[in-house]
């Protein structure tokens, strides 16, 4: 069963999370208090449209910072999967495996998929503060882009001014 009814909605505090990095470090969500978080929920490493939303996100980072605002990817795969596909993509952001239990950071969300053991394809973007001020979920074989991550930190900066 898909948790789409239940995907966490713009004003709501965004959950916290500890998950691993790799084998013996840890990342939490409050070492980004500060700054905005774009937190990508996935499916599976090295699956082709993954590949292609990692890729694109990569390749975005400089503006994405521009805006102060860091990329943080989830997934269910363990922490190997993630450094052998970081390392084959040439990602350079953090991929956090939600692995034991398994999907606990994506049921906190709203986007973990039950029948099939994985995570819905899901943005998120949370403020300076921890508040979650965009969510979506993409279909999980379709790319959705960053029209709606730019869009959603353009209006952001414009409220500051």
């Amino acid at each position: 069963m898909s948790s789409k009814g239940t995907v966490l909605k713009p004003g709501t505090p965004a959950p916290h999370f500890e998950l691993k990095l790799s084998r013996d470090k840890k990342i939490s969500l409050k070492d980004y208090i500060g700054r905005k978080v774009i937190l990508v929920f996935y499916p599976a490493d090295f699956s082709p449209v993954c590949s292609d939303q990692l890729a694109l996100y990569n390749e975005l980072l400089p503006e994405f910072r521009r805006y102060n605002a860091e990329v943080v990817a989830i997934s269910v795969d363990s922490v190997w999967s993630h450094k052998a596909f970081a390392k084959d993509r040439k990602i350079s952001f953090p991929l956090l495996s939600d692995f034991e239990p398994k999907g606990a950071v994506s049921k906190l969300y709203g986007v973990y998929k039950e029948q099939s053991g994985y995570s819905e394809r899901a943005l998120f973007i949370i403020d300076e503060e921890g508040i979650i001020q965009w969510s979506y979920v993409s279909p999980t074989n379709v790319n959705p882009g960053a029209d709606g991550i730019l869009k959603t930190l353009e209006e952001l900066e414009s409220k500051k001014k």
